[in-house]
C-alpha cells in the first residue's frame, strides 16, 4: 500500500468512530530511512487527534483505543506511530 492510500484509510477509520472530531496525519518516514530495521513497505506516521471523549481518558487508555481501531494497519503497514491528542 502506498502512503497516500494508507493515510486516506487511517483517516476514514478514525473518523468513522463517533468519538473523534478531527484527525491530522503526517508522514514522518524520512526519519527512519537510515535505520537498519527500515522496511520500504512500512511507514512512520504522526497522528494528531482531536477528541473530547479521548481527552477524558488516560493517555494510555486513549492510545490503546486508537491501536485497537488501527490494528490491521499497525501490523501490516506501520513501522512507527506517534499519537498526539488535542
Amino acid at each position: 500500500m502506498d502512503i497516500e492510500n494508507l493515510i486516506k484509510n487511517i483517516k476514514a477509520k478514525l473518523l468513522e468512530s463517533s468519538i473523534i472530531q478531527s484527525v491530522k496525519i503526517e508522514d514522518k518516514t524520512h526519519l527512519h530511512l537510515k535505520h537498519s530495521s527500515h522496511d520500504k513497505n512500512k511507514f512512520h506516521l504522526k497522528i494528531t487527534i482531536n477528541s473530547s471523549k479521548l481527552n477524558e481518558m488516560s493517555k494510555i487508555d486513549a492510545t490503546k483505543k486508537i491501536y485497537h481501531i488501527l490494528d490491521h494497519e499497525i501490523k501490516n503497514y506501520i513501522h512507527s506511530v506517534q499519537i498526539l491528542f488535542e
